[in-house]
């Protein structure tokens, strides 16, 4: 568990830490990497989502897809891991068939791809079983508690 403020730096560290997280993990499934990004409004996951983008090289300004829904950034040689970037935003979602109509399956399905997922208990029950929670809650204005 991280207590942090809210600061660029600070989120830059954290995307460093759960990314080494995540890359190391070894997932058996074949199927892309799924990061669910929880927390309530203004809580930071877009934050966190971005400062995850600038480490994995992207230099799009990354916003949240909150109305388009999802995002994809394709990412530079330097990462070996992983070729696409995918930003979803299930907020607006009202059922996790909606989520099949932006590509889910195939999406899911290619393990060159890193899932960063806010909102996901939107959609649960389309989530594989061994997706990575980040969970973010207010301390207070300054500070927020991300843990993993």
């Amino acid at each position: 568990m991280k207590v942090c403020t809210v600061g660029k730096e600070e989120t830059q560290t954290l995307a460093q830490e759960l990314l080494k997280k995540i890359g190391n993990r070894v997932s058996d499934s074949g199927l892309a990497t799924v990061v669910g990004l929880r927390g309530d409004l203004g809580v930071g996951k877009t934050t966190l989502a971005q400062g995850i983008a600038r480490e994995l090289g992207v230099t799009e300004h990354v916003t949240s897809p909150t109305f388009i829904l999802e995002r994809i950034y394709k990412l530079g040689d330097q990462v070996a891991k992983w070729e696409r970037l995918v930003h979803i935003d299930a907020y607006r979602l009202d059922s996790e068939s909606e989520l099949k109509h932006l590509g889910w399956q195939e999406i899911v399905a290619d393990p060159a791809n890193l899932i960063l997922i806010e909102w996901p208990e939107r959609v649960e029950g389309s989530l594989p079983k061994d997706i990575i929670y980040v969970d973010c809650k207010h301390i207070d204005e300054l500070r927020r508690e991300i843990s993993w």
